[in-house]
């Protein structure tokens, strides 16, 4: 795997992988719980990507998640708050050398010093 992005972690937390989801709204939440209850997806094996730090549809989705990727914000934005309460690993600010496309397979590392995407 090489890595694909780099930002500041919420969390010490051992590398997670999962299937990445690009999150847009509450339409993309419906459609990944919708998703998760027909048993496509298994609770666990997601990482999403959101661009709003303050973005609070992530809501009905913090247990069913392996991670979050967050394009904007600090560790004091609501979903580094939020991620680090449910003991989510997280990464804030990330800049990702590489456009992210839904559906690929990505490990989410926030063992070391930075919170680190790769795929």
């Amino acid at each position: 795997m090489r890595e694909l992005g780099r930002g500041q972690k919420v969390i010490d937390h051992p590398p997670v992988q999962g299937v990445l989801r690009i999150m847009e709204g509450r339409d993309d939440v419906i459609d990944l719980l919708d998703e998760l209850d027909d048993g496509v997806v298994e609770p666990g094996q997601v990482v999403v990507l959101v661009r709003d730090a303050g973005a609070t549809f992530l809501a009905p989705l913090y247990h069913e998640l392996a991670g979050i990727i967050c394009t904007a914000g600090t560790l004091r934005s609501h979903i580094g708050i939020v991620s680090r309460e449910h003991g989510l690993p997280c990464v804030m600010g990330c800049v990702l050398g590489t456009p992210l496309e839904s559906g690929s397979s990505v490990e989410l590392d926030c063992s070391g010093d930075d919170g680190v995407v790769r795929g």
